[in-house]
């Protein structure tokens, strides 16, 4: 049996060894000794096995398997993993044979052969040559941006994400030999389109080799730029709340002659495209600075009484949703559920369930979350009459004028278990309200989150309510709460209503997907 193989090995004396085997066995090899040249070489001229070692470097081998499976051109490769410690070779999630060290090659050869025969007749959907299209959730744009960086690859990079069952979004990124000399989306081009394009999470992209005509609008140097970007998105990310929404009118407070005689060149673009816009949104468009940037530098001159934001007038409460989702949180939840659920259901309500300890845990949490912009709880949840037993909705939280979030309170007694995966399908998460003593709150809640913990609602949030001068210790959370994470803990002080809301707000970020 002849056939061709590629070879993915960072070890160059075992990568030798087994070309050297694979030639005596009838077998065509190819060497690559990192993951950027092995996609590469793979994406090129797709073999029939691909040897992988889960180490490799650079793009280790599971990712690099998952990279190669979105792509249409080498879904149905077939893949012998090599274990450089005995614990990997037990894993059996990675849909192909796991060779124990010291990966001798005529047992590494043996799998390979068996692999082609499992094979059998494969057909193939090909790309123009040097071809790449994908997932952004398989492999983010700046995975794919740095990998085209090291193999010095010249074409355009087409970026599509869905805003909603019909709409769609395109952007344009281009290279020339590895480096980013341009982007677009929309009316946005250069630093500030690539800036936007980094932080789309989902959608789909395509590569398409091919000379770049026209002037580089974008000079800086590929890796800074891209570090540079993925750091503005962080910090976007961090500070999304307090930032003003791009929905809200702006206009400057005080007269031009007040203003400072030196001020930063981006201030300055700000104050200028005040004069011409009255919306975010159209500021964020107009100016030539990254997006971040210029909403950070607007919350500047807003916390300093120098711009005043308004409301639309017309859309009130959209405007103070968005505070607590941003416009990127609300596009992604769009996407999610359009996924989840395609077709007519599609950008409906999504599902978020709430267990309590106790009766006075879920009065707590409602007279907290009813603070919160854009909260619509049910009238009966609303005066504290939601029974511990009580399986049913008890409110929503509107996100924007067509999708929510539908909070659905869900008994935690062992009776109710065979509805917990029930009611957890389709979750975002769940949300367990804890109140009293740590250890018997959580012991009550117990059998359901370990149900629910390997379900479809596997996302956990534990929400301690505290009373007043009520504060547990570390040992004690620690005790209690070993499986937590810093993450997925929130302590909410009943007394300090603000600083609840602020710490609901952060939760209410997080169970985004």
């Amino acid at each position: 049996m002849s056939g061709r193989v590629l070879i993915a090995d960072g070890d160059a004396q075992r990568a030798a060894g087994l070309a050297s085997a694979c030639s005596g066995a009838g077998l065509v090899p190819r060497v690559a000794h990192h993951g950027a040249d092995a996609l590469e070489a793979a994406l090129a001229n797709p073999p029939d096995v691909l040897i992988l070692q889960l180490a490799l470097p650079l793009i280790d081998g599971p990712r690099l398997k998952q990279i190669l499976s979105s792509n249409p051109r080498t879904c149905e490769l077939r893949y012998v993993f090599l274990a450089d410690q005995e614990a990997q070779a037990e894993r059996n999630d990675l849909g192909g044979q796991v060779v124990p060290p010291p990966c001798e090659p005529d047992l590494v050869v043996g799998c390979a052969r068996t692999a082609m025969g499992n094979a059998g007749v494969r057909g193939r959907r090909t790309l123009e040559e040097g071809g790449v299209e994908g997932q952004l959730k398989e492999l983010p744009l700046a995975d794919l941006l740095l990998l085209f960086h090291v193999s010095r690859k010249t074409g355009t990079v087409e970026v599509t994400r869905g805003l909603g069952r019909t709409r769609r979004q395109v952007g344009k990124v281009s290279l020339r030999t590895g480096d980013v000399v341009d982007a677009v989306v929309g009316d946005v081009k250069g630093n500030k389109a690539l800036f936007r394009l980094l932080g789309w999470d989902r959608g789909s992209f395509a590569f398409t080799p091919g000379p770049v005509e026209g002037e580089a609008s974008i000079q800086t140097p590929t890796r800074p730029l891209l570090s540079e970007g993925l750091r503005q998105i962080r910090e976007w990310e961090k500070l999304a709340v307090e930032l003003p929404p791009l929905s809200a009118s702006v206009h400057l407070r005080i007269p031009r002659s007040s203003l400072p005689n030196v001020i930063h060149p981006l201030t300055q673009e700000v104050l200028v495209v005040l004069d011409l816009c009255s919306r975010v949104q159209s500021v964020v468009d107009q100016c030539t600075y990254p997006d971040y940037q210029v909403l950070r530098t607007l919350h500047t001159l807003i916390e300093r009484g120098m711009v005043e934001l308004q409301p639309e007038a017309d859309t009130p409460a959209l405007a103070m949703d968005l505070q607590l989702f941003s416009a990127a949180r609300t596009a992604r939840l769009r996407e999610w559920l359009e996924v989840d659920r395609p077709g007519p259901a599609a950008c409906g309500d999504a599902k978020l369930l709430v267990m309590a300890s106790r009766p006075e845990a879920l009065r707590d949490f409602a007279a907290l979350i009813g603070r919160l912009p854009g909260v619509e709880l049910s009238p009966a949840f609303e005066r504290g009459d939601i029974g511990i037993d009580d399986l049913l909705p008890v409110g929503r939280l509107r996100v924007d004028e067509e999708v929510g979030i539908e909070l659905i309170h869900v008994p935690t007694a062992e009776r109710f278990a065979p509805i917990w995966p029930v009611a957890g399908h389709g979750a975002l998460a769940t949300l367990l309200l804890l109140s009293g003593p740590v250890g018997p709150a959580i012991a009550s809640v117990e059998p359901a989150t370990a149900e629910l913990g390997t379900g479809s609602a596997a996302r956990l949030f534990h929400l301690l309510l505290l009373d007043k001068d009520e504060r547990p210790s570390p040992d004690e959370l620690r005790q209690h709460l070993q499986v937590v994470d810093d993450g997925s803990l929130f302590l909410l002080p009943l007394e300090n209503t603000r600083k609840a809301g602020v710490l609901l707000r952060e939760l209410f970020g997080r169970i985004l997907p």
